[in-house]
């Protein structure tokens, strides 16, 4: 039996690609659409020969939907998905859940209480090069973790193929960081695997839009690791890194060949002289896994998590930009 799911809104860039994984899964086919634009919402629910709902309630409250796929706007995320939830539709999201862990929460207690499916899309935790990572620090090969840095970054401002929609401060409550930068942040907590128990944050404006264009973030830790997480959308050509740094060795993929290279003292052969590691296989991904939740009644509980903690700290780098210094973990309201 196929599940029925309701696209809500085409606003993010990356609504057609999961239109498309959609369509070519066995389980799965689009029954509905809703849109806060609706002239976008109809031209697209008319190519797709389904339903355009005016009134969200409305499209909730129709049976043959099971679920629904979250593009919204990042302002409308808190009310939409506890709307789903409340409405028992399993929720599949485009990150972040929502700008800020109160929101989050109040999320979360609603997917709880209506124990419905929830997965975030967070694509780079299933890639090959992250599995490959996890297994050397799953192994200690690195020693203990001093110093994790991941890069991210495109030329969206200045090359002008970004929407205009991802520069607007009331919508997107961010730039940079909250968009791209999500996926060196939640790789660089992922990493790191401690709490995190301060951020600092610097934002650039190259383009003079209201939102930040050029990002970094210093994460902190009380073992005294740092983590470093740094995203722009103007820069051309620069390779999408990652480092990690241990006690008794080091780790790099992207500089700039897509090659995860290992010096380790912990392998006799490997302390001289970089080594190149076969990597794993990609992961299926997110939505594939939510899809699979749904079917077999579990939960995407480590997905959540990470989900959570990503809220948190895109939440305490936005603060730190903002106000000047660091913010510690126990300024947040929950």
């Amino acid at each position: 039996m196929s599940i029925g799911i309701g696209m809500i809104s085409y606003w993010h860039v990356h609504a057609v690609d999961y239109t498309k994984q959609v369509q070519e899964h066995d389980d799965t086919v689009i029954v509905a659409v809703w849109d806060e634009d609706p002239k976008r919402g109809k031209k697209t629910a008319e190519s797709l020969k389904v339903p355009f709902f005016e009134s969200l309630d409305d499209m909730l409250a129709q049976e043959d939907m099971d679920a629904v796929i979250v593009n919204a706007p990042t302002h409308l995320h808190r009310d939409i998905m506890v709307a789903a939830a409340n409405a028992g539709k399993h929720i599949f999201t485009e990150k972040v859940i929502a700008p800020t862990l109160k929101e989050v929460n109040e999320v979360t207690a609603e997917v709880d209480r209506s124990q419905v499916k929830l997965t975030v899309s967070l694509p780079r935790v299933n890639d090959g090069y992250t599995l490959t990572i996890q297994d050397v620090l799953n192994q200690g090969l690195l020693g203990k973790v001093t110093y994790v840095r991941v890069r991210l970054s495109h030329d969206g401002a200045t090359a002008d193929w970004l929407p205009n929609h991802f520069f607007n401060m009331e919508q997107c409550l961010g730039g940079a960081l909250i968009d791209l930068g999500c996926h060196p942040m939640y790789l660089t907590k992922f990493f790191l695997g401690q709490e995190i128990t301060g951020v600092s944050a610097n934002f650039g404006y190259v383009t003079g839009k209201e939102v930040e264009d050029n990002a970094v973030a210093t994460l902190f830790t009380d073992s005294g690791a740092i983590g470093v997480v740094e995203a722009g959308f103007v820069n051309s050509h620069s390779p999408f890194t990652i480092e990690v740094h241990g006690t008794e060795g080091t780790l790099l993929y992207g500089t700039p060949e897509d090659k995860l290279l290992i010096r380790t003292n912990r392998v006799a052969d490997q302390s001289n002289a970089w080594t190149e590691m076969r990597m794993h296989k990609n992961r299926e991904s997110a939505l594939h896994q939510w899809v699979n939740h749904i079917q077999n009644n579990t939960f995407a509980v480590e997905n959540v998590q990470l989900a959570v903690e990503l809220t948190r700290l895109v939440e305490m780098a936005n603060r730190s930009a903002k106000e000047g210094r660091v913010i510690r973990l126990n300024e947040l309201s929950s």
